[in-house]
């Protein structure tokens, strides 16, 4: 199973794209999906205030992924 090793960030902070394990680079769309279907370890998905599904680090809850570093 993959895992979610980089991020890629719009200029505002937005994540929009994540490089596995394995070198894909997926959309964050694709990654939802992924996460959800339990082929990505290390991500649990929720729901915030606006009923928007969103990814998070399983590990500590941070919806930002600071702890990884920009694939560029």
């Amino acid at each position: 199973m993959e895992e979610i090793t980089k991020i890629q960030r719009k200029h505002d902070g937005q994540i929009i794209s994540f490089q596995t394990s394995s070198g894909r680079i997926i959309s964050y769309q694709k990654a939802l999906m992924e996460a959800q279907e339990g082929n990505l370890t290390g991500v649990s998905f929720g729901l915030d205030e606006d009923g928007m599904t969103h990814l998070s680090n399983s590990v500590d809850g941070d919806t930002g992924f600071s702890d990884l570093p920009e694939i560029f």
